[in-house]
Formats: C-alpha cells, structure tokens, sequence
C-alpha cells in the first residue's frame, strides 16, 4: 500500500493566511461559482496559468471570473461599487464581488506564498467544509 502524506488546510485559514498577506478579500470557495464540499489538492512550488483579464465587470456572479495576479494586487481593496444586491455604495457588496469575480489564480498565490517564505514546498490539501 502507498500512502501519500499532505499538509492539510482548512479553507477558512487558507482565507485568512491570503487575506493576511495581501490585505485583500479572499474566499476559496466562493471561486468558480462556489466550490462543493469536498478537497482540492495542489503542490508548491507548481505550474500556474494566470488569469489574462485585467478586469471583470463590477457585476457579483457575472460569467466573468478570475484576474490575473498582478490585476488583483494592483486594486485598491477600499474602491466601493453599487452592486445590484444594495441601493449604494456597500463594502459587503463589494467584498462578494472580489471574492466570487476578482481573484487571482489560486497556484499564483500559493507560488508567491512559497517565494515569501510563507508556505513551504511540498504537497497540500485544502478542506472545503462550512
């Protein structure tokens, strides 16, 4: 028999180790159109496909998802928009939308992590539980 050992994450510290470092709103599992229960693997260092859009519309749950890395760090966390779910400007609004449209390639930010010194190299798996 084979057995393989990971670290293993809960998803909400991986949101808070993320949202520590690049003082950003960050939910895993809210990406992709919100993530099942269940696990994801991935190792770092690794092979990431950054995000090619600059920017998605200012639309919570629009089609359009993910930015890439540098898009993501270069925004300024405390820009408000009107979203659709408030009539003004509302930072929980704003905060769904960065997490369920503006958000960087997750293996972007694992690999910048590992460059911090913040996440050692090896294999990982995330706990997606609520």
């Amino acid at each position: 028999m084979k057995i393989k050992k990971v670290n293993m994450i809960d998803v909400s510290d991986w949101d808070s180790l993320v949202e520590e470092t690049y003082e950003r709103p960050y939910s895993f599992q809210q990406q992709d159109g919100c993530k099942a229960r269940g696990i994801f693997n991935f190792s770092v260092p690794s092979h990431a496909d950054d995000f090619e859009n600059d920017t998605v519309p200012e639309i919570i749950n629009h089609g359009d998802m993910g930015v890439s890395f540098a898009a993501w760090l270069a925004r300024d966390p405390n820009i408000l928009f009107k979203c659709e779910y408030t009539k003004s400007d509302d930072k929980s609004g704003t905060r769904l939308w960065w997490e369920r449209n503006f958000y960087p390639d997750m293996q972007m930010i694992a690999n910048d992590l590992h460059k911090k010194g913040l996440l050692e190299a090896g294999d990982y798996t995330i706990d997606i539980d609520w």
